[in-house]
């Protein structure tokens, strides 16, 4: 497996900088594009890029923070810009537009379904995908506008605590999605235990068999959820 970071031109005269994961020799099964957190590009943004790579996903995670590398400069038009030149990177390496995904992590995941509702994609999970009816940042818009023009079957992933949005805010949003009519499946864990994409979380990505039960166990269960939905959609 080969991780790399690479730029790319943007149609801005801009460049985009992508971590890239890819398995060595394995024959790719679709293309997910990473979308991170607050926080940025972090060890486990490439912890979580490795892992997709070692299940044979081509994946790409696009810095989204240009410039002074803060959320603040993140809007819909540019999260939209930086997810199509990431999904023209993996048309141009023979991913098929059904085979592409979309994996996000708070703001991440917020931008992953304003770009599921935009884009013709196979398959979107997020992660904690806050700003729902009110927008999270400028130039992003409320979740609730958008959701219900979904292209592709989503999963969401939520914590009844720890997570920065309201379990109403959560069943609001269940409910605005199935009148897209894709397949929408929104799972709430009591607590904050499945975000896998914790720095404090040593495992990897993909589960190992025999995880401890608990916290541990529920980031097993989580992760298993995000790559059997991939597996199942993306094929």
């Amino acid at each position: 497996m080969t991780t790399r970071t690479e730029t790319i031109p943007l149609v801005d005269g801009s460049e985009l900088t992508m971590t890239v994961g890819e398995s060595d020799g394995t024959p790719v099964r679709g293309g997910i594009v990473v979308l991170h957190s607050s926080q940025g590009v972090t060890e486990r943004t490439e912890a979580i890029v490795d892992g997709l790579a070692d299940e044979g996903w081509l994946a790409v995670a696009p810095h989204l923070f240009h410039g002074s590398g803060s959320a603040g400069e993140v809007s819909g038009v540019s999260v939209l810009a930086d997810s199509d030149a990431s999904f023209g990177w993996l048309a141009d390496r023979g991913v098929a537009a059904d085979l592409m995904g979309v994996l996000g992590f708070d703001l991440g995941a917020t931008a992953a379904l304003v770009v599921a509702s935009k884009r013709s994609l196979g398959a979107v999970v997020t992660v904690a995908a806050a700003g729902v009816a009110q927008p999270l940042a400028d130039g992003l818009p409320p979740l609730l506008d958008v959701v219900g023009e979904l292209t592709c079957p989503w999963l969401g992933l939520y914590g009844e605590s720890g997570d920065p949005v309201d379990p109403e805010d959560v069943d609001r949003l269940r409910e605005a999605a199935h009148a897209s009519g894709a397949v929408v499946d929104v799972i709430v864990y009591p607590a904050a235990e499945h975000r896998f994409d914790d720095p404090s979380d040593a495992s990897t990505v993909v589960p190992d068999d025999d995880e401890a039960e608990g916290g541990e166990g529920t980031r097993s269960e989580a992760r298993h959820r995000v790559l059997n939905w991939f597996d199942a959609h993306l094929r």
